[in-house]
């Protein structure tokens, strides 16, 4: 069975507690490894390396060499592709198509595209006079930020990690990364890479454990951290930032979502079915851009409910290796009872099921596993807990709408403001309503779909700040004026 111990300063080692947990497979319940558990002396080992190293070789790198490394690092994550692929599905149960063909090339470009990124970037100038007649200049400068703390979440977990750990390493920065720990395999495995491809010791460090208690509160409490990127639920990130508060330490946060799609009678309707069945049921509705509400203007609302319910009751669950499989497990048990939670409380709310509601049966292994239907409802009201809380499976509740103005006015009324989808063939539309949602990231006839030198993140409820592109150099960098004086 596999072990993940922890990664730190450039070598694998176990918990010095001892202490293990099992990791359970999604797709028929079987234990598949021992996960050792970061305790208060592993993560401040794991501090003291980070910053030994931001003080040492890594932090004296010159540009050229950093990013070259983080070029490297690039192609070796693409080489050893397979093995990254069989450490993500079996942690997640996703299907291989989507590790082969999103996950781990994605987690390739992260460290591409921001090593790239940082060999163009410039800074301000400005001369200006003085009384003398001399003059002086100012000149923007970037340094690292620090030791950077990575929570990363077990949805997509290899993508959304380096996501963080690729602008921050290519800024100059150390990391230490919590992965969630339903997934930690493929951080786990990332450190051998660092160490093929000749990454300092102590610059790229995995601990492994849980929330309070554990390692992640351990770490973003630890005085030696000087910036903490989170991506999971609001409630956690309230809590991090509370930590964070002692030393006034930098966040930057994507948490939850309750998105909005808004469908307009002028839809092309096979678009509309198209896209939503993605934005609902894709990766089991373990995605925080999901659109779990969803809004379609009342001429087409029959026909829109009809044709989504087929679409969702076409759907084929199973395990990564089945190529028919269209709809893979919820990560855990745990999961699996929140989301179950929800069902329930639809039909005691007296909603309308169109399809699902419930656990599908196999017959074979996978009844051990955390399968469940997808799921949609219509007639509740917008007060609904279902409604106003993320549930993060597979799942929408449908509306009619009769106008523009209501549309935008329910997408609107929640606490959240992460993303939103709107469906309409109408140019002017489009831009109209798009630029009335509160929402960091909206899409028009589309999903998904996003060029990683934009920015990214939410607003309200749903998070803190702005990654991508230039943007992440908000966050991953330290600023100052150097003005000298001719």
């Amino acid at each position: 069975m596999k072990t993940h111990e922890l990664f730190i300063d450039g070598a694998y080692a176990p918990a010095a507690s001892g202490k293990t947990f099992a990791k359970i497979s999604p797709v028929d319940g079987r234990q598949i490894s021992v996960v050792h558990e970061a305790l208060a002396e592993d993560v401040d080992r794991a501090v003291r390396a980070a910053r030994a190293a931001l003080e040492g070789p890594w932090g004296r790198m010159p540009l050229q060499q950093r990013t070259n490394l983080l070029l490297d690092l690039a192609r070796a994550i693409e080489r050893r592709a397979p093995d990254f692929v069989e450490a993500e599905i079996q942690d997640t149960g996703h299907t291989r198509h989507f590790s082969e063909t999103i996950e781990i090339p994605r987690g390739a470009a992260n460290f591409e595209i921001f090593a790239n990124l940082l060999k163009n970037v410039g800074g301000e100038f400005f001369p200006m006079d003085t009384p003398d007649g001399k003059g002086a200049v100012n000149m923007e400068l970037h340094r690292p930020k620090g030791v950077i703390a990575v929570i990363s979440p077990w949805n997509a977990p290899f993508l959304l990690m380096t996501w963080k750990v690729g602008p921050a390493l290519a800024c100059g920065n150390t990391v230490i990364v919590k992965p969630s720990e339903e997934s930690p395999a493929t951080a786990a495995l990332l450190g051998e890479v660092m160490n093929e491809v000749g990454i300092p010791k102590g610059v790229y460090n995995v601990i492994h454990g849980f929330g309070p208690g554990s390692a992640g509160e351990l770490l973003t409490q630890h005085p030696g951290v000087d910036g903490i990127t989170f991506t999971g639920e609001t409630r956690t990130g309230e809590a991090i930032m509370k930590q964070a508060a002692v030393g006034l330490r930098d966040v930057s946060f994507e948490l939850g979502g309750k998105n909005p799609g808004l469908i307009f009678a002028d839809c092309d309707m096979d678009k509309a079915i198209e896209v939503t069945m993605r934005s609902a049921f894709a990766n089991c509705g373990q995605v925080c851009l999901g659109t779990e509400r969803l809004y379609v203007e009342r001429p087409i609302f029959a026909e829109f409910v009809a044709r989504l319910k087929a679409g969702a009751e076409a759907l084929k669950p199973g395990g990564p290796d089945d190529p028919g499989t269209t709809l893979g497990p919820l990560i855990s048990e745990e999961h699996r009872r929140k989301v179950l939670s929800y069902y329930d409380k639809a039909r005691e709310l007296g909603a309308q099921v169109v399809t699902g509601g419930g656990v599908p049966h196999f017959g074979d292994s996978r009844d051990q596993g955390f399968f469940i239907q997808p799921t949609i409802w219509t007639g509740l009201e917008e007060d609904s807990a279902l409604i106003r809380e993320e549930i993060f499976g597979p799942c929408c509740h449908i509306r009619p709408f009769d106008t523009e103005e209501e549309a935008i006015r329910l997408a609107n009324d929640t606490r959240y403001g992460l993303a939103a989808t709107v469906l309409t063939e109408n140019l002017s539309r489009a831009h109209r309503v798009g630029r009335r949602l509160e929402a960091g990231l909206i899409w028009v006839n589309s999903w998904f779909l996003r060029d990683l030198r934009t920015s990214f993140g939410g607003s309200k409820s749903s998070g803190i700040g702005r990654e991508g592109g230039a943007h992440s150099l908000e966050f991953y960098t330290e600023r100052s004026n150097l003005c000298v004086k001719l």
